[in-house]
């Protein structure tokens, strides 16, 4: 039985699926928005924001052009956005997440990802940080991206990886399964900091996703490994056939 939705200071002994896990992923995030960054920057030693830069550069858009991050959090890749003269729009389930940024964004609205509140074919771009395994319907809200990029869009996912070398390997599992919660536990809340390095076992496989995002409206995805494998970025551009391709999927 799936635990019942927590908030701060209750802990999951399962990982929660459909609406119980909407609702953890939305009471969770509120609760930890306020040091958010600060634990970004401690686990990772800072490598985060060169991850988000290289996310925003495999977009490979003209300036100017319209990217919304979904699972914007607190802004950060916003701020990239704007730095490689793009149009940013923050789209995010938790308030709070989106007030703790400030004006980090061009723009922000509050929203689910399988349900964007964005006009059809709107965006020139989409870009995701460490939060494709936080989406409770991960093929809705594929297809709502696909939905609301326009035909020859691109879409870059960043996400944590599993390292090829065994050193990193047994060095990444200790980190994250041991040393990351007691940080969590210490400057933020310890349930959600517990929670959150096992729900990397939500993401779907390399080939997978490849299949998802293809079934999606999806063409050309790539699959770029950075730091050593610490972490991953896939890119791929949404099919000028999307309007057909899901015609025919119903």
């Amino acid at each position: 039985m799936s635990p019942a939705p927590a908030a701060a200071g209750a802990d999951v002994q399962e990982l929660p699926k459909g609406a119980v896990k909407h609702e953890l992923v939305h009471s969770m995030f509120d609760a930890i928005a306020p040091r958010y960054d600060l634990l970004n920057t401690l686990m990772t030693f800072g490598l985060d924001r060169l991850w988000r830069r290289r996310t925003v550069g495999f977009l490979g858009l003209a300036p100017d052009g319209v990217v919304a991050d979904v699972g914007a959090g607190t802004g950060e890749l916003c701020v990239e956005l704007t730095r490689f003269g793009l149009r940013g729009l923050g789209v995010d389930l938790s308030l709070e997440m989106l007030l703790a940024g400030g004006i980090r964004s061009s723009r922000s609205l509050q929203g689910d990802a399988a349900q964007l509140p964005i006009d059809t074919g709107a965006l020139d771009g989409i870009v995701s940080g460490f939060a494709l395994r936080n989406f409770a319907d991960l093929p809705a809200t594929l297809s709502e991206m696909a939905r609301v990029l326009r035909p020859a869009g691109r879409l870059a996912l960043l996400e944590v990886d599993t390292p090829r070398s065994k050193v990193l390997q047994a060095g990444h599992r200790i980190w994250f399964t041991r040393v990351v919660p007691r940080l969590g536990a210490l400057l933020s809340d310890a349930a959600a900091y517990r929670y959150l390095p096992r729900s990397v076992a939500y993401l779907p496989t390399q080939a997978e996703l490849e299949t998802a995002l293809v079934e999606a409206g999806f063409t050309d995805v790539v699959h770029h490994q950075l730091s050593g494998g610490l972490t991953q970025v896939v890119t791929a551009t949404r099919s000028g056939d999307y309007g057909i391709m899901r015609d025919r999927r119903r």
